[in-house]
């Protein structure tokens, strides 16, 4: 994540807009080079919380109902993911930290190990993975080059994309595991368990995305390379920043607030309540639905393709009332480590990752089988 978020628990539409990144100030260039803080040991993972529920319709967040597709794959890809499967991915991410002075931030050895890694995970799921490269100007108008990692199924119509995403860069201050190592381990678990040629009606991308930490600069590229006819095939992408904090909140994205800068496209309003459903069903009490802030979402907000986010905060504080549904410290930070050195395998929480990661192989699933027209 890039700054504070500003999680503000039950006020969704009550603040002023946050979006951090301004795509015309980046200055980007396309080069195509190819298709101790915290809780939650990492040695004994808790049993795996509640997977999503097989009936088509469920309880959501306010007493909402989202009608969920029949398609086997929903239930199945919930049902499978494991913590205790993601957990050596995060591992993975720390030793790379480790290995090249305490950070995997853009433009250091330890993102280009973090690629190699993501990379190499998806190759041997079976997937086809690029990794193409962008070039942006640093605030001396220097070239600096960045790197995404991208993967999609082979089956499923590859002119409906269902795209997932997380970035893969962590701050220079520390390796960056919870932020977001925790999404980067959701999604190549994911993955690993859905294969390059699931049972699916569209096609699903996975997406690992450069340097977030500065502005969302490598999803600005990504986008902005992609053809007018290229954008206009991905349906809908979910974006996943920060899903294992020490002190979480279970928050989800999508049709909060009053503009498509904090609300999103059409459309954007069922991706957060389809996330919120599944959140609901894993057993995470009440999920609240807030506005975006600026992250990796928001290149895919101004080309006008509906968006979610899966986020649990970072360093606002925990409300009384959040304690209260959710467990955790009060008037506490979400993440006491965000941003900071100590952010590494131990500050991972376990039990908020059993509840995301089930959630977003549901709501990935959901939108993979389903027929539904965002917007």
């Amino acid at each position: 994540m890039t700054t504070s978020r500003g999680l503000r628990g039950p006020r969704p539409n009550s603040g002023s807009t946050r979006s951090r990144i301004g795509l015309a100030a980046v200055g980007i260039s396309i080069v195509l080079a190819g298709s101790a803080c915290g809780t939650g040991a990492v040695e004994a993972p808790p049993t795996e919380p509640g997977t999503a529920s097989s009936a088509a319709t469920g309880p959501g967040p306010s007493g909402s109902t989202t009608t969920a597709p029949e398609h086997p794959l929903v239930q199945r890809l919930s049902g499978e993911v494991s913590v205790a499967a993601a957990v050596p991915h995060l591992q993975a991410l720390q030793r790379i930290a480790d290995e090249n002075g305490g950070n995997r931030a853009t433009g250091t050895p330890g993102y280009a190990a973090s690629v190699e890694y993501v990379a190499g995970v998806l190759r041997e799921a079976g997937f086809e993975v690029s990794t193409p490269t962008y070039e942006t100007s640093d605030d001396d108008d220097a070239p600096v080059r960045g790197r995404n990692v991208i993967a999609q199924t082979r089956t499923g119509d590859p002119g409906r994309v269902v795209m997932i995403g997380a970035h893969l860069d962590s701050v220079p201050e520390g390796p960056g595991i919870v932020d977001n190592g925790s999404g980067v381990a959701s999604l190549l678990e994911i993955a690993g368990r859905l294969g390059a040629e699931p049972d699916v009606r569209n096609a699903v991308r996975f997406a690992f995305f450069d340097d977030e930490e500065s502005g969302a600069v490598g999803s600005a590229a990504y986008v902005e390379g992609l053809s007018d006819e290229e954008r206009g095939r991905i349906r809908l992408y979910l974006n996943v920043d920060m899903v294992a904090s020490p002190n979480a909140g279970y928050f989800a994205q999508g049709g909060a607030g009053d503009d498509p800068e904090t609300a999103g496209p059409a459309g954007s309003a069922t991706i957060g309540r389809v996330l919120a459903d599944q959140l609901a069903r894993t057993g995470a009490a009440d999920p609240e639905i807030i506005e975006f802030v600026g992250d990796d979402e928001s290149p895919f907000i101004e080309a006008g393709i509906p968006v979610g986010g899966a986020e649990n905060g970072d360093d606002e504080e925990k409300t009384s009332a959040q304690a209260g549904a959710w467990g955790g410290e009060a008037d506490q930070v979400y993440d006491r480590c965000y941003h900071q050195a100590c952010d590494r395998v131990e500050n991972v929480n376990q039990e908020v990752l059993g509840h995301y990661l089930p959630a977003l192989a549901g709501t990935l699933a959901h939108f993979a089988t389903s027929a539904e027209e965002l917007g």
